[in-house]
């Protein structure tokens, strides 16, 4: 019995030392963590956040890209020539003579030189004077326009005329009246420069011609303008 209680008794003895130097051991690698994560302080409570930091300064800039590839080829373009027009001229002239008084029945009366500016555009022409016809039958007298020597023909002729009837015993077919007249209208497809604006006295067709008189005691006068068309 003795020899048994002595052996517990040493055991008791030899174990306690053991699990003493355990828990010093394990005491120390505590202390060690703490220390380590730490410092020699133990960690206070934590403090208010900090203000946004100013903005940064702008950067290097960077270096410029590679270039595209080059893309499909475009279709065929119509050629357009663009024409800019210029601004119009007033362009007119007027030729005018004082008491013609001319009694001839067929030819030409007097003529007026303009200069056309353009071959696209129109010519406006304008007599205005007395016109008188007289007979004893009926007959018909015709004034018109030649440019260059030539009716216009485009579109038409320019002219005016004046019928007299062979009337009757009672009423004198002779009767002798002058009045204010005027032959006017557009000519087209005249080329430019110098144009022979000119007016005649002619008969009508298929009737005898008259006594014609032009421009008697008073003012007569031809207007020639250019006109865009």
């Amino acid at each position: 019995m003795l020899p048994l209680l002595a052996r517990l008794l040493l055991l008791t003895c030899l174990v306690s030392p053991l699990y003493s130097v355990e828990k010093v051991r394990n005491r120390g690698f505590r202390k060690d963590a703490e220390y380590e994560k730490y410092g020699s302080c133990l960690q206070g409570p934590a403090g208010n956040p900090g203000r946004e930091g100013n903005p940064g300064s702008n950067g290097i800039p960077g270096t410029p890209g590679i270039p595209g590839r080059d893309g499909p080829k475009g279709e065929k373009g119509e050629c357009v020539s663009e024409i800019f027009a210029e601004p119009w001229r007033p362009n007119y002239k007027q030729c005018a003579w004082n008491a013609l008084n001319y009694g001839i029945d067929l030819g030409k009366i007097a003529d007026c030189t303009f200069t056309k500016l353009r071959s696209d555009s129109a010519l406006r022409v304008v007599f205005s004077g007395s016109l008188r016809l007289k007979c004893k039958t009926a007959c018909c007298q015709r004034w018109y326009f030649t440019f260059n020597g030539a009716e216009c023909s485009g579109p038409l002729t320019i002219e005016s005329i004046i019928y007299l009837d062979q009337g009757s015993p009672e009423l004198n077919s002779t009767i002798n009246i002058h009045r204010t007249s005027t032959v006017e209208g557009l000519c087209e497809g005249l080329q430019a420069g110098l144009v022979d604006v000119a007016i005649w006295v002619g008969t009508c067709a298929d009737y005898p011609r008259g006594d014609a008189s032009t421009g008697w005691n008073s003012v007569s006068r031809v207007i020639i303008e250019e006109l865009p068309k």
